[in-house]
């Protein structure tokens, strides 16, 4: 296995993976500065089909996750209908709930933060997907806690719905690995560039 660039990735399993991931992905994010956020918006506004979607969820990014605040600004000058999601409890796929800009936030598990409870709540066609690396498959490696595979998993047996990874051009690794229960991308959106994954 090798990432983006070449270098090996064998390492023990996905946990290898994940600190070796972790570790690319702050480098990449100290690298590219707060202008890669607005790539990442520009590329996702101007090559994806968002347009069809009646509901949209992003998520706050934790860390170095490549931020997708400027994207969802501009989504939400465009009239986009924005959600965000909630962990509510472990091992469980992810609540939305419809949220504007300028609307409060709470704490909430794992040092997320998330819309009040007291926020309706939405079903997205089409979500942001925060990872640790990706391939052009339409693998992604998350954190281990499973919430997006599930939400995905959930959705997609209620109707269609677009994956959208979101990510740093670096975190691309070959060939990762891909167990039953995970849920593939269908794009990819980068500060360098934007994937559709085929069928």
């Amino acid at each position: 296995m090798t990432n983006g660039r070449g270098g090996s990735a064998h390492l023990s399993g996905k946990a290898g993976l994940r600190s070796l991931a972790r570790d690319v992905r702050r480098k990449a994010h100290e690298k590219a500065g707060p202008g890669a956020s607005l790539l990442i918006a520009d590329n996702f506004m101007v090559r994806l089909p968002w347009r069809h979607a009646r509901v949209i969820a992003g998520y706050v990014s934790l860390g170095d996750e490549a931020d997708v605040a400027p994207l969802l600004a501009l989504l939400a000058a465009e009239g986009a209908a924005l959600a965000l999601p909630a962990v509510t409890a472990r091992e469980t796929a992810l609540e939305f709930r419809r949220w504007k800009p300028e609307d409060a936030l709470e704490d909430g598990p794992f040092a997320t933060r998330h819309p009040f409870a007291t926020m309706e709540r939405a079903t997205p066609d089409l979500l942001l997907v925060p990872l640790l690396a990706f391939d052009l498959d339409g693998g992604r490696l998350g954190y281990g806690g499973g919430y997006y595979d599930r939400t995905l998993a959930g959705l997609r047996e209620r109707g269609s719905v677009i994956a959208v990874g979101i990510g740093y051009a670096a975190q691309r690794m070959d060939g990762l690995p891909r167990e039953t229960h995970d849920q593939p991308l269908d794009w990819i959106v980068t500060e360098q560039d934007v994937w559709e994954i085929e069928a």
